[in-house]
């Protein structure tokens, strides 16, 4: 398109209307042989007719900036290069998948390690408060008072977080944390990562002083805990690419817009050629592209 500008330009150069640095306007009649004449009738050996023909549809480094900042690529499209601005949205749409599928595996994997945890009417596979608080009772001499019924840790008429009073459990705590109430994120996160909580599980040897005995279902938990927290960290790493890619492509977009620019300087200008007995003016067009 701007070739055809170009060309068109040329053709119908010697029908602008030509101003020189003194004011003097000349009307070119479109014959080379004709405004050779016209113009030399009017030459100033201290002044040369120029005309410089500048690229009419410039691009704002600024907008493109601003454009690719909101939108990866949209910048690249307005400065026209299109390969880029599909690299950019390529690559847009592969971070923001990859951290919606990795913060969606995340979610289901702790949705899973917390049923896991909360399966109070399997015995086998959880982690019981009411368990956790039989141990202090027992092998650290908490106040009984811990548990308000004396059901079996492994009763199911209620949730074991609704058979104890928190207050009571923490104040017996020894260890170094105190156990959040159940739901919490603190909660899940320490049952599965101190040992101090490892008398809750169920499958704790009974009348076992040794909190430091890590029993399989503690391990199992943590492992699951642990993939959880691999599939945030993806989801994590991912958003941040989000915003490197938003600041990449609003560099790049800034830096085409002023190669777009320089991409084509057109310098059209009469040239005068001194003969024995006069001076004619023939006009020029100089033309750069880069690439």
């Amino acid at each position: 398109m701007k070739i055809i500008q170009l060309i068109i330009l040329v053709i119908f150069f010697s029908s602008i209307l030509f101003s020189q640095t003194n004011d003097n306007q000349i009307l070119l009649s479109g014959n080379l042989s004709t405004d050779s004449k016209l113009i030399l009738n009017n030459y100033n050996e201290s002044v040369v007719p120029q005309f410089t023909y500048p690229v009419s549809d410039k691009k704002s480094p600024i907008l493109a900036g601003v454009l690719s900042l909101l939108i990866p690529g949209a910048g690249e499209i307005y400065t026209e290069e299109y390969l880029k601005a599909g690299i950019f949205v390529a690559l847009e749409a592969a971070v923001i998948t990859t951290a919606v599928v990795y913060d969606g595996k995340g979610d289901n994997k702790t949705t899973e390690f917390q049923n896991y945890a909360d399966a109070y009417t399997n015995p086998e596979h959880n982690w019981n408060v009411v368990k956790y608080a039989d141990w202090l009772i027992n092998e650290k001499g908490a106040d009984p008072n811990i548990r308000k019924d004396n059901l079996p840790w492994d009763d199911t008429s209620l949730p074991p977080w609704e058979r104890v009073d928190w207050n009571l459990l923490n104040s017996s705590e020894t260890g170094s944390h105190k156990l959040p109430p159940h739901g919490e994120q603190q909660y899940y996160e320490l049952i599965g990562k101190y040992h101090q909580f490892s008398p809750g599980w169920n499958d704790f040897p009974e009348n076992q002083p040794n909190h430091d005995l890590i029993s399989n279902n503690f391990i199992i938990y943590s492992g699951m805990r642990g993939e959880a927290n691999d599939f945030y960290s993806v989801a994590s790493t991912a958003v941040i690419g989000i915003y490197v890619n938003h600041f990449l492509s609003a560099l790049d977009a800034v830096w085409s817009a002023t190669q777009f620019n320089k991409d084509l300087a057109v310098k059209v200008r009469l040239e005068n050629f001194q003969f024995a007995d006069h001076v004619e003016f023939y006009p020029k067009i100089y033309f750069t592209y880069s690439f």
